[in-house]
């Protein structure tokens, strides 16, 4: 079984994010950035796939900057066989990043396309399900577990209150979150051989986004807490806090 992993390289959950001067972008200088974490949960789900096959490749494709390499051989030193890299600037048109990874992914021979559930940059749950579309193959989203036997792959969905059984016929498209893969830690054997392995850089095809950021701005402060008493003698205060002021009951 081939499968392919398509991953965002995503500034690291505890860099300090800035603004830049125009608004409409952050400040990259000094930014840490690493392989969206949620993508890792698809790169382990990839691999456990193959490894339990006994055979096939797991492929890594990304669409960003240069620099993405550097997040890719994270991946490939995690275990994937090889890795492409279709250069270009994104932004936060889903269905522009959907458009260049599927004209990729139409020439290849992945029986099985994973995606993490979210980037947890921009948070947009779409580039998986629209990626789907454009191939014409069937897609599960949430998925917390997976096994393939045949033609079929069968998954397991996170829904509310408790979990979903989804089969499809291969060729498929899903998108991973967390569950039973746990990513692993790169090994050192697994970092060196990531230097070697092969991975491929060109163009991404030119796709005309349909949104533009107009603005951007940070969440407004928290206001300071507030001491209501102590003790069980607050408690009527507080709930009339939280009806009259917060409007929470």
């Amino acid at each position: 079984m081939n499968i392919t992993v398509c991953v965002k390289r995503v500034p690291d959950t505890a860099t300090r994010i800035r603004i830049a001067p125009d608004g409409r972008d952050i400040e990259r200088d000094g930014v840490k950035y690493v392989l969206s974490p949620y993508d890792e949960f698809a790169v382990e789900a990839a691999l456990q796939l193959v490894e339990a096959a006994g055979q096939g490749e797991v492929t890594l494709l990304s669409y960003g900057p240069e620099s993405t390499q550097e997040s890719l051989r994270s991946g490939l030193a995690l275990g994937a066989h090889k890795a492409v890299l279709l250069t270009g600037t994104p932004d936060m048109d889903g269905w522009a990043t959907a458009r260049v990874l599927a004209s990729e992914l139409a020439e290849g021979d992945a029986g099985l396309v994973l995606f993490g559930v979210k980037a947890v940059d921009d948070d947009q749950q779409q580039v998986g399900p629209m990626v789907a579309e454009l191939l014409d193959r069937p897609c599960a989203t949430s998925v917390v577990a997976m096994d393939v036997a045949g033609d079929v792959v069968t998954c397991r969905r996170a829904v509310e209150g408790g979990q979903e059984v989804v089969e499809m016929d291969l060729p498929a498209v899903a998108t991973i979150t967390k569950g039973r893969y746990e990513p692993r830690y790169a090994s050192l054997r697994g970092i060196m051989m990531a230097k070697r392995k092969p991975l491929v850089v060109k163009p991404a095809p030119e796709v005309a986004p349909g949104i533009a950021v107009e603005s951007l701005s940070y969440p407004p402060e928290r206001p300071e807490g507030r001491i209501v008493g102590e003790g069980t003698d607050a408690v009527p205060e507080l709930v009339r806090l939280l009806r009259e002021e917060a409007k929470v009951l």
